[in-house]
């Protein structure tokens, strides 16, 4: 007896063109193909947003060392992946890689601030994806825990540079003279 062979609609592979094709007014993220709605952050993540990010401009104004912006901003990793971090460092020498007002490539620092909805896609997904890319530094911040950690590009691979929880220091391995005290950014 022969078995029914039954077609299953492929899922879409989304692009870097189809993502630009995108008209209505909602952000997304492309992870691997995969077009993912990102809500609007809420008032505790913006605050950390806005606390963090001063500390990281400060230190990018003092050594003159490149750009910080925060999101929404592009970051092109490939065809297939298009993100927004919550903060970018982009070094004097990586702006060369800003065409039509986005990063095409990595950037020497991403930041991102978990809430619940983004758990898995910062903490895992985004994660192999910087580093796979080559983001030489990335911060996780985790408002409810506390913690923020800053991972650094060693031979390719991620390794845990600087951790804090609830009170303590971190430092960037790529922005000289940005540390951060935990405790006046998770307030």
């Amino acid at each position: 007896m022969k078995e029914a062979v039954v077609d299953r609609p492929k899922r879409k592979v989304w692009t870097y063109e189809d993502y630009l094709r995108l008209t209505d007014d909602k952000r997304y993220e492309l992870i691997n193909g995969r077009l993912e709605e990102m809500p609007a952050p809420g008032f505790e993540h913006q605050s950390i947003l806005g606390r963090l990010y001063v500390k990281v401009w400060e230190a990018v104004i003092k050594e003159n060392s490149g750009e910080v912006l925060p999101a929404p901003f592009d970051v092109i990793l490939s065809d297939t992946v298009v993100v927004q971090p919550d903060i970018v460092f982009i070094s004097n020498e990586g702006l060369k890689n800003i065409k039509r007002e986005r990063l095409f490539g990595s950037p020497d620092l991403a930041v991102e601030i978990v809430s619940p909805s983004s758990y898995y896609r910062d903490r895992y997904e985004k994660f192999v994806l910087y580093e796979k890319c080559g983001v030489k530094e990335y911060w996780i911040v985790l408002p409810g825990e506390k913690v923020i950690e800053v991972w650094c590009l060693k031979d390719g691979k991620y390794i845990l540079h600087s951790v804090a929880v609830e009170k303590g220091e971190v430092e960037s391995c790529v922005l000289k003279g940005l540390k951060v005290k935990v405790e006046e950014v998770l307030k």
